[in-house]
């Protein structure tokens, strides 16, 4: 199953930029768990596409290629081309992203490109004769384009399958059949749009020549999507990472242990990344320089990068990095996901884990108290998505602006929409307390002005219409609309659980899935009677101001077209004036740091324990375990675990809001630094780590 003896080469060439940490082979152990991971778990997810569904999509691609050479074709006949230069015009289709790296579902979309020529232009051509073409065909439907995204694409269905068509319009006269699009030179006299959209195409390639077994990074990059979307963190719009950032992430693991089988470059994948120290870049080769002067991921000249907070850098010139939206709440997120499916799967080791438990989806409406609720509405199909793409756009803008970094706010990575209204969405934020700071600290909170910069920055749509409207709610765990649920039916709250009792060892991985789900909350308990006097406390308390001293529940915003000279904002509460320049923040305003002490090309992350410790034998990956156990307590890495996924496991942790936090106006303007937050970013180095522990020769 494995590639055995791989040296960490490939075509004689190294992999990554570091030697492995390990050369050892898979044990049984590793052979029965991935198993039992594709066969159990992942087929029965229903992640694997049927045989007649890759035919279909073979069809379809095979169809759009049609297309787009008749495009191509008409378009030189209308630019007044000779008859040779028409018939020799040609555009060819590439793939990219989930279907191209082979880990696509089904229903999934076709991430697409379209390479056209020179005298193809992308606003009339592409986006004005290839649109009308496609609208008049019976097959394509749903059809959405959008060229003012910073990617411009065109999403519609061929014959039921979702296509993203994006185009990238070379300096040639003619496109040949062979085109090579990895050549550098093919960027050469295009503009950054064409750059933009060639790189999903050149990246992809990339990866898959960079990874040592292709088979064992396509089945465990499956693994990793599917336990981000269980667990709430795939999104890369919300602050959060989306598909080449996870494809990424996973061919690193794979570059570190080339021999091992999924089960282990799993289990590999939550080790090493709850052990990395960000904003150390994770990449999979080294930085080219490029002959073409085009723009590449640089701290030390790009001020914009030096506040990137978990850089994971495209492999493919010109590099870049792919997680710019990455936030300080969203990386705390991430953090304890990846330290919680480290402790999974260390307990399977000892038979007291599963992949069950590691994919138990995140309960992100019982995580918290409090919640902030925006609700979209427009009044048509095509109106909603383009106002619904917008306000998602704008959501990141949102969680960094709190109250001097007291609150956190943990955006849910997708909408619920509202079936009583086909034209209403709502977006969900669930707030706490920054961890470490005290109660007593934490007095008061007023987010008006965050709620006013958001909406104001809502409010800069320049393709508003009558009807957008965008409202913003502070509401409690209980008032959550029935909705967001699953068949609209509110699930019964669970029970408490202790929580010496829920990490005793003797735990099986069964009651590990049902805990907080299998005791309903029906008996007149002790318990059950504690929940309902903090349910009515929550109820009657105050409700979180939010603009003008009134109260949420008062609070409702209608956007109007916004002003070429500034911003006024209307709402039913009053008018708000809000100039641009107080509103619009740049993109790293998200948190930053002093100094950025590790370039990409001095970094190396990881460098190679001595085989024979870590071997491939069961005895030898034990000793690798216990070499990075010791690392990680040598080192004193902060890994947060008492934010909003411990608080869902305690059920009721100290860093949730109460309500009295609620009722005051203004927060205090200073706090106390933690120890994470004063500690220094430090190169990470395996070797010298494992030295300091005496786990190397």
């Amino acid at each position: 199953m494995g590639s055995q003896g791989f040296n960490g080469q490939k075509n004689g060439q190294r992999l990554g930029i570091t030697d492995p940490i390990s050369l050892g082979g898979p044990t049984e152990y590793d052979v029965i768990k991935t198993k039992e991971l594709e066969e159990v778990f992942l087929a029965d997810a229903g992640l694997y596409e049927s045989h007649e569904g890759a035919i279909l999509r073979e069809e379809v691609l095979g169809r759009l290629d049609q297309i787009v050479k008749i495009w191509v074709k008409k378009v030189s006949r209308a630019r007044g081309l000779n008859e040779q230069l028409v018939q020799e015009a040609n555009a060819k289709i590439f793939t990219f992203g989930s279907y191209r790296l082979g880990v696509h579902g089904p229903g999934a979309d076709i991430d697409t490109l379209c390479v056209g020529p020179r005298h193809a232009d992308r606003d009339e051509d592409f986006f004005g004769e290839l649109k009308r073409m496609l609208l008049e065909m019976p097959d394509v439907t749903e059809l959405h384009p959008v060229p003012d995204a910073h990617v411009p694409v065109m999403r519609f269905k061929l014959c039921g399958v979702s296509i993203d068509l994006l185009y990238a319009r070379l300096s040639l006269w003619v496109i040949p059949d062979d085109l090579d699009i990895s050549q550098d030179s093919i960027l050469a006299n295009t503009d950054e749009k064409t750059v933009r959209s060639l790189n999903g195409c050149r990246v992809t390639d990339q990866i898959l020549s960079l990874v040592p077994n292709i088979q064992n990074f396509r089945t465990t990059l499956r693994c990793m999507r599917f336990w981000a979307k269980r667990r709430g963190v795939y999104s890369n719009v919300a602050g959060f990472l989306g598909g080449i950032n996870w494809a990424l992430l996973v061919a690193r693991i794979c570059q570190l242990y080339p021999n091992a089988l999924p089960n282990m470059l799993v289990s590999r994948f939550f080790r090493v990344y709850t052990l990395w120290r960000w904003p150390n870049p994770v990449m999979l080769c080294a930085i080219e320089e490029g002959s073409l002067g085009l723009q590449i991921w640089d701290p030390r000249k790009n001020p914009k990068d030096k506040y990137h907070l978990m850089p994971i850098i495209t492999p493919a010139y010109p590099s870049m990095n792919s997680s710019y939206n990455v936030s300080s709440s969203t990386l705390r997120i991430m953090t304890e996901e990846f330290k919680r499916g480290h402790d999974v799967c260390e307990a399977m080791v000892l038979n007291n884990g599963s992949w069950l438990e590691l994919f138990e989806p995140y309960r992100f409406f019982e995580a918290y108290k409090n919640y902030l609720q925006i609700d979209i509405v427009a009044q048509c199909d095509q109106d909603m998505m383009n106002w619904k793409g917008w306000v998602e756009s704008r959501i990141r803008y949102l969680i960094e602006r709190d109250t001097f970094k007291l609150l956190q706010c943990h955006p849910h990575p997708g909408d619920f929409l509202d079936k009583s209204n086909p034209f209403h969405c709502s977006y969900f934020l669930g707030l706490q307390r920054k961890e470490g700071v005290s109660v007593n600290e934490a007095k008061k909170f007023d987010i008006r002005l965050t709620v006013d910069e958001f909406k104001a920055n809502v409010g800069s749509y320049t393709s508003w219409k009558p009807g957008m409207d965008i409202n913003v709610t502070h509401i409690r765990r209980r008032d959550i609309p029935a909705y967001v649920f699953p068949g609209g039916i509110r699930p019964t709250r669970p029970a408490r659980v202790n929580v010496e009792e829920r990490h005793a060892p003797d735990k099986s991985a069964a009651s590990s899935v049902d805990v907080g789900t299998s005791n309903s909350v029906d008996g007149p308990d002790d318990d059950t009677r504690k929940r309902k006097r903090e349910d009515d406390d929550e109820l009657t308390a105050p409700k979180l101001l939010l603009n003008d001293g009134l109260s949420t529940n008062d609070f409702s915003v209608s956007v109007p077209i916004v002003a070429p000279e500034g911003i006024n904002v209307n709402d039913q509460a009053g008018t708000l004036g809000v100039k641009t320049d107080i509103m619009v923040q740049n993109n790293e305003d998200v948190g930053g740091h002093e100094s950025y002490q590790c370039y990409p090309q001095q970094l190396e992350e990881l460098e190679e324990l001595d085989d024979k410790n870590i071997g491939g034998t069961a005895k030898e990956n034990d000793n690798e375990s216990s070499t990075i156990k010791e690392v990680t307590s040598s080192v004193s890495i902060s890994n947060n675990t008492t934010g909003a996924f411990s608080a869902l496991q305690a059920n009721g942790s100290l860093e949730e809001l109460e309500a009295p936090e609620l009722d005051v106006l203004q927060p205090r303007a200073t706090h106390a630094t933690t120890a994470s937050q004063r500690k220094p970013i430090i190169r990470f180095n395996f070797t010298s780590l494992a030295k300091a522990t005496g786990n190397s020769t």
